[in-house]
């Protein structure tokens, strides 16, 4: 095998690590990303660092919490200035492209505001989260009363249906993410009770495999080094998918539901909240459960059986021997679980992730097959990919720590004790609901792998879990008076507190700068407290000594009176 020259970065959108079968989904066989796993690391430890698409990829993307990039909920504009994984991999000599989603608004106020036109090179990249885009699709184009989610979205998607005869204003939602009954009538994916129903479209032409082919045709093309972002949008809903992977499951392959009643009557105001909105209601239902998962796993048949497609591919072109391959996911999906449905907080239902890492270099012959129980990050993955660009990582603005070290078998662990995910809710109808403030929005979670703490803002109690008594997060600690919970509490705040107290945003000068300057205003006349000369080195102060000037008395200076 040869040394990993390029990066293939896959991405899914709303997939539960655990509806994998390399994670243990008894029922849900996913053999080639499987395989995958066999040839690489399959991490089991891995966080999002918010459960929600849009800041989640934007940490991603940057290396940085949400803290740090500022992009805390979808529709937040990541701000100008804000360095990208393209940004740093450019830098290095690689090249960064985007086939499919990113779930990004571009800063527009502050391209305005720095003269920057979207249409310019510098524009372009600052306005798609530092890519450049082959195809972006976020794969959405929902329509309301007031118009389009996304205006922009499925565009190209739209526009390959229309050519292949799917005739529609919005062919998207009416072909690929509905079905159809026998008057004709559409059956909007939408509707939760349609889950069953056969999307109504040909498989080659559904969403998941026309991205895998656009991947195909990028990475033909590609000259390298390249970074391909990968990024699909299913499973991510409407749960609905096309024929055969419509009816491959059943109410029998969906797994017992992870809730109790204690832990509803029991719940904090801000989780009990989001079990009582209409999605956590829904998703509380047995029928509907019972109705959507299967459908939602044969959507993630269908991406294991384009990724058989496409590793298999990549082994005919031989961009197997020298490409890295990544596949992950944003964040989870609740189905039911713990009362909620969507994605929007903390249980490990909701922000852990499948990571696999495939690196075909010679040094990770040792790990292939390996299963890493390290705590890890998605904000990992930006230092990684500079450290197999060759670049030197920027520590004082990429927060990630590279997976490189366990990858190549020089370490089991990366040092970390602990992981952080944030949502803030401001801008959702839940901060309604609890009528909080847009100061008071937000949420904390702190996960060491025996404690969960999470902390809601607006004087609200802490949230306590023991992962390793209550792995399941079923019994909230919170309230208790047990001395151990008491001091756990007490240590995971302060390991949040320590994280808070982070410098995250000196981000124009690295620690090699710094220290450098510390010296260096001495060397440039600046010498503060010197008595004498002769109390420091005298090249310091050699500007000033041996100097000779008139007296000012004897100057000529016409000007004075």
């Amino acid at each position: 095998m040869a040394r990993a020259k390029n990066i293939l970065f896959i991405m899914f959108d709303q997939l539960r690590w655990d509806y994998l079968s390399c994670y243990g989904h008894p029922h849900l066989q996913t053999p080639h990303i499987d395989r995958l796993a066999a040839k690489g690391v399959r991490f089991n430890r891995a966080y999002i660092q918010s459960p929600i698409c849009g800041s989640s990829r934007m940490s991603t993307y940057t290396g940085r919490y949400v803290h740090s990039h500022g992009a805390s909920w979808n529709g937040i504009p990541l701000k100008v200035g804000e360095m990208t994984m393209g940004d740093h991999l450019r830098k290095s000599g690689m090249a960064c492209w985007l086939v499919g989603k990113t779930h990004m608004r571009a800063d527009e106020e502050g391209m305005a505001r720095l003269g920057l036109e979207p249409d310019s090179l510098i524009g372009a990249r600052v306005a798609e989260c530092g890519f450049d885009v082959f195809e972006r699709d976020d794969g959405m184009l929902p329509e309301g009363p007031d118009g389009a989610y996304d205006p922009d979205g499925a565009k190209a998607y739209n526009q390959y249906l229309r050519e292949k005869g799917y005739e529609s204003d919005n062919p998207w939602h009416d072909f690929a993410n509905s079905a159809l009954d026998a008057d004709g009538n559409v059956l909007s994916g939408w509707f939760l009770k349609n889950a069953p129903q056969p999307a109504n479209i040909g498989e080659f032409d559904s969403e998941t495999p026309y991205m895998t082919r656009r991947g195909m045709q990028f990475i033909e093309q590609a000259d390298g080094p390249w970074c391909c972002h990968l990024s699909y949008i299913k499973p991510h809903w409407p749960y609905i998918v096309p024929a055969p992977y419509n009816d491959m499951y059943g109410p029998e392959h969906v797994l017992p539901v992870v809730r109790s009643e204690a832990e509803k009557a029991n719940a904090h105001p801000v989780l009990r909240a989001f079990m009582d909105t209409m999605i956590g209601r829904t998703f509380s239902k047995a029928h509907v459960r019972e109705a959507v998962i299967p459908a939602y796993m044969g959507l993630i048949k269908q991406c294991d059986d384009q990724m058989g497609e496409l590793f298999a591919w990549l082994e005919r072109t031989g961009r197997m021997e020298d490409t890295m391959i990544v596949l992950t996911s944003d964040h989870g999906d609740f189905l039911g679980d713990h009362w909620m449905g969507e994605k929007t907080f903390f249980h490990d239902t909701a922000i852990r992730v499948p990571l696999i890492v495939y690196d075909p270099s010679p040094e990770a012959d040792a790990t292939r097959g390996t299963v890493s129980e390290a705590l890890v990050e998605s904000i990992d993955l930006a230092p990684t990919f500079v450290e197999v660009a060759g670049g030197e990582v920027a520590t004082h603005i990429l927060e990630g720590r590279s997976l490189l070290p366990i990858l190549h078998g020089t370490t089991d662990d990366n040092g970390r004790d602990y992981v952080i995910c944030e949502y803030d809710y401001s801008a959702s109808p839940v901060a309604d609901m609890l009528k909080a403030g847009p100061r008071d929005g937000v949420m904390f979670m702190i996960a060491s792998r025996k404690w969960k703490l999470i902390h809601c803002e607006g004087g609200h109690r802490p949230i306590l879990f023991d992962l390793e008594s209550d792995p399941q997060e079923l019994v909230d600690l919170g309230t208790s008076e047990a001395s151990e919970h008491l001091a756990a509490i007490d240590m995971m705040y302060d390991h949040l507190f320590a994280w808070t107290r982070r410098v995250s945003q000196r981000t124009t000068r690295s620690e090699a700068q710094l220290i450098a300057m510390r010296t260096k205003s001495r060397r440039r006349g600046v010498v503060l407290g010197v008595y004498d000369e002769n109390d420091v080195p005298l090249d310091l102060t050699v500007k000033y000594r041996g100097r000779k000037a008139k007296r000012w008395s004897e100057l000529r200076r016409p000007d004075s009176p």
